[in-house]
């Protein structure tokens, strides 16, 4: 297991999506994108982190609670992981799930990526899960600040321009000449695992 013990947290995003690209539909019901088996598999990551971060966007459509669910990975830990919350107003229902009980959560009003890692690292956080939504984790693909990317990849088509995709326009460090180095690819289920590693290989 992987963790940056430099500045900021070894990042880990993870995204599950349709064949082309969409992350939900456009209707108000959440689309199942994944599998039992995947959910696990998510959680058994989840119980490797110290923080579980998303959009305030995913809070209000999603509403999670970013809980790892195994009580035996829960009882492996001396802490659940700290649930992040990045809002631009702050203005979130304070009956949302993310504030059950369970774990800590902090949300960062308007804060730029680098003081909200910063701060991270103050709070002992030294492996960061970024969950969703689209626009926060584009964020972190496009500042550079994603070290290894977890993408599921569902059997079917969206195909809708009014649903969220998955890493939309913008500058990203890692085009052609800067290849991701590919991890892993795995079937689970009717859905396949597709992991990127981003950072710089090993003796750079």
């Amino acid at each position: 297991m992987a963790t940056v013990t430099g500045a900021r947290p070894y990042v880990v995003v993870s995204a599950a999506m349709s064949v082309d690209g969409y992350l939900d539909d456009a209707t108000p019901d959440r689309l199942l994108l994944s599998n039992d088996e995947d959910f696990d598999r998510v959680d058994d990551v989840r119980a490797t982190c110290d923080a579980i971060l998303v959009g305030a966007e995913t809070v209000r459509r999603d509403n999670p609670r970013l809980l790892v669910r195994s009580p035996a990975r829960r009882a492996a830990r001396e802490q659940p992981p700290l649930r992040v919350v990045l809002s631009r107003s702050g203005r979130l229902d304070p009956a949302a799930a993310v504030f059950g009980p369970g774990a800590p959560t902090v949300v960062y009003r308007g804060e730029p990526l680098p003081v909200v890692l910063d701060d991270l690292v103050s709070r002992g956080v030294r492996r960061l899960l970024v969950e969703g939504g689209g626009t926060v984790q584009a964020q972190f693909l496009t500042a550079g600040f994603v070290d290894e990317l977890h993408l599921v990849v569902a059997p079917f088509f969206v195909g809708d321009p009014a649903a969220p995709r998955f890493a939309g326009p913008g500058r990203y460090p890692h085009g052609a000449a800067d290849r991701m180095r590919l991890a892993e690819v795995r079937p689970i289920g009717d859905v396949v695992l597709i992991r990127y590693l981003l950072g710089p290989p090993d003796g750079d």
